[in-house]
């Protein structure tokens, strides 16, 4: 035994997340935490008590099905119609998951086989690198270059090989917050028509779009909606990531593959809040208007205060991240810098080369959360702001 590691080799090299890092960091030097990516506010409190009269109803306390309440499913088939004019049956075509990670576990470890490619944009959550690892594929990276963090459609159409079985799409991205236009969805619907790929698309950042961007999903697209399995989840758009409630949508085929392999991880989850996200999913265009305007006004002051720190500022189109290039502060080692940065001025970030499979491809690149008060952004741009006035050396 002593011969043989005890992790699976597998994930080898994917030990303790540069995310509890900087956390822990921040917690021990009482830093402004902008690397990890929650929120530091509760969603609507109307959906709050409808979690508290879930519980109080007994209505979740025990196992809730496999597949999710037919309450949350129906209420995830009726947002699909509602913001995007996609059909599906909510009895065989959505499944609810413990968040969107253990849908995107769930769907690689149900649809992929050993030694199967998968073409990612690159950077990614690293959690597509853990899943894919455990389900024996091969990754295949196609970068993502700032400034424009725009995909290269050639380099993406030069990946796909005989071996291609997947493309692993993130729109809006995290962490570039670029969002797929339309024209860039379309070449890479019919690439995957024509090689006969499945399409695994992460959207959990739908809602937050900005500057008159509009998230697309691929799944509406000529010959793409039973190629493709659409993730989402209830933490971005609602505030609630301690709930951990996701959800997949795609063709019965697509989602009985999905379940039958979640059902051996979770099982179910969540139950008294799969409740309360049906009720949040139906709330007005007014909610899902207002939560976007917010970020955006979040977005803008701390794009501007980075500005003047004196970063490279990448100003996002989507998500709730911002990239800022390092170059103008006399620095090229994002990590280095991430980890001195809170002794220097009481700030986390998180740098971009842990999301990369070739952590030179972003390495004078970090990544800042604005999904956090006002006040609490403010008080971060004026620390910031002290990287230009005690020069860049630190």
């Amino acid at each position: 035994m002593a011969d043989r590691p005890l992790l699976n080799r597998a994930l080898a090299g994917l030990g303790t997340t540069v995310f509890a890092e900087m956390s822990a960091l921040a917690a021990s030097t009482g830093a402004i935490n902008l690397g990890q990516g929650f929120p530091d506010t509760d969603g609507p409190s109307a959906v709050a008590e409808a979690a508290v009269r879930a519980i109080r109803e007994g209505r979740g306390n025990q196992y809730p099905p496999s597949i999710g309440t037919p309450e949350l499913r129906a209420a995830v088939a009726e947002h699909q119609m509602r913001f995007y004019g996609l059909a599906y049956d909510p009895d065989t075509e959505v499944v609810i998951t413990a968040g969107a990670t253990e849908a995107l576990a769930a769907a690689l470890m149900a649809l992929l086989e050993p030694g199967d490619e998968v073409v990612t944009l690159d950077p990614a959550y690293d959690a597509y690198a853990a899943c894919l690892a455990l389900a024996r594929a091969v990754r295949v990276p196609v970068v993502l270059r700032p400034p424009a963090f725009r995909p290269d459609l050639d380099a993406l159409r030069a990946a796909v090989t005989p071996r291609t079985r997947m493309l692993l799409l993130n729109s809006p991205h995290n962490p570039t917050g670029t969002v797929l236009t339309p024209d860039e969805l379309r070449v890479v619907a019919e690439l995957a028509v024509e090689r006969d790929l499945l399409v695994v698309s992460d959207e959990v950042y739908e809602h937050l779009v900005y500057d008159g961007a509009r998230h697309h999903p691929i799944a509406a697209l000529p010959g793409m909606r039973d190629r493709t399995l659409t993730i989402s989840s209830a933490g971005k758009t609602f505030s609630f990531t301690g709930w951990k409630v996701g959800w997949a949508t795609g063709s019965a085929d697509l989602v009985r593959a999905v379940h039958t392999t979640k059902q051996y991880l979770t099982f179910a989850g969540s139950g008294p809040f799969q409740y309360a996200v049906a009720e949040a999913l139906r709330l007005p265009d007014s909610y899902f208007t207002g939560v976007r305007e917010a970020m955006r006004e979040r977005r803008d002051l701390l794009s501007d205060g980075l500005e003047a720190a004196g970063f490279d500022v990448l100003r996002p189109a989507g998500t709730y991240f911002v990239s800022a290039g390092i170059g103008p502060l006399g620095e090229d080692d994002g990590v280095a810098f991430c980890r001195s940065l809170p002794g220097r001025c009481g700030v986390v970030g998180i740098p971009h080369s842990v999301f990369h499979a070739d952590p030179e491809a972003g390495r004078s690149v970090v990544r800042f959360a604005f999904c956090k008060k006002a006040a609490v952004l403010e008080e971060a741009v004026l620390r910031l702001k002290g990287l230009a006035r005690s020069g860049a050396a630190g």
